[in-house]
């Protein structure tokens, strides 16, 4: 059984691009639907497909490498918000990953955000994760 849901879907995204795969099917859930929306947006990913079944439903991710070189797009994807300990941030004190180059995906309380777009709503919220 999974605790945090939220670091299996990141895990499964990381080893998926590590391991050269086109697509990774996740177990669904909203936020990890926001999530897979901004990453989207963003550019980090190819496509996604949600997918209903009886009970949970499937998130489908198409994978986004560089043409050239084959490498992930995603250098990196990181859990900074955990269980054990939250990690929560003003509007004023939002980060800016690699120096806004990256992103950081923001749980508030208009919803699922980058930190970029919860500056400009002047809202704060839980940290859940740094990509870029």
């Amino acid at each position: 059984m999974v605790t945090d849901t939220i670091a299996d879907y990141l895990t499964r995204v990381r080893n998926a691009s590590r391991a050269g795969h086109r697509v990774v099917e996740i177990p669904a859930s909203s936020v990890k639907k926001e999530m897979t929306k901004i990453l989207f947006d963003q550019g980090y990913i190819l496509s996604y497909k949600f997918e209903k079944s009886k009970v949970q439903g499937t998130i489908k991710i198409a994978l986004k490498y560089d043409k050239l070189t084959k490498e992930p797009v995603i250098k990196k994807i990181q859990r900074i918000s955990k269980p054990g300990l939250r990690k929560y941030s003003g509007s004023a004190d939002l980060p800016r990953v690699l120096n806004g180059l990256g992103i950081a995906i923001v749980s508030t309380s208009h919803g699922v955000m980058t930190s970029k777009q919860a500056k400009q709503e002047n809202v704060g919220g839980e940290v859940l994760c740094y990509v870029y």
